[in-house]
């Protein structure tokens, strides 16, 4: 029997007038506000970057936990993202700094190995982010 795996659409679209800030809709629907002040609550660009390897990095943690037999012992896992941006050239992420918490009865080699192995082989964020990618810009209307 085949199995057919369900696509979920994927992209974003933000849009901005010549004032406010950004909206952007995922293509499945979601939305989200962008704001840019210091002290407002919400998202910014690169807290969204930060929380894409994040939401990435634990979903994928889980995925090598299953994979090792050991989910089932585990209680929590999370992964904290924040960066340094590079302080000559171009505007940019120089350093992510990630750190992973995996709460449960589980060993300290297993921990690392399920860091390291969702970091480096799992998660498409990471993975995408290491491989510099290619950028294909069009312009419409």
């Amino acid at each position: 029997m085949e199995t057919k795996l369900r696509q979920r659409a994927v992209g974003a679209t933000a849009k901005l007038g010549r004032t406010g800030f950004p909206e952007i809709r995922s293509a499945t629907g979601g939305e989200i506000a962008i704001v840019t002040g210091p002290s407002q609550p919400g998202f910014n660009p690169l807290d969204l970057l930060y929380a894409s390897l994040a939401g990435c990095l634990v979903m994928s943690a889980r995925i090598v936990a299953s994979e090792l037999g050991v989910l089932n012992r585990i209680v929590e896992i999370s992964a904290e993202v924040t960066g340094e941006k590079a302080k000559e050239g171009l505007s940019r992420i120089e350093t992510f700094e990630i750190a992973f918490t995996i709460t449960g009865e589980i060993d300290e080699e297993t921990r690392q190995t399920i860091a390291r192995r969702a970091e480096n082989e799992v998660c498409t964020v990471s993975n995408t982010l290491r491989a510099d990618p290619r950028f294909v810009t069009t312009l419409k209307g």
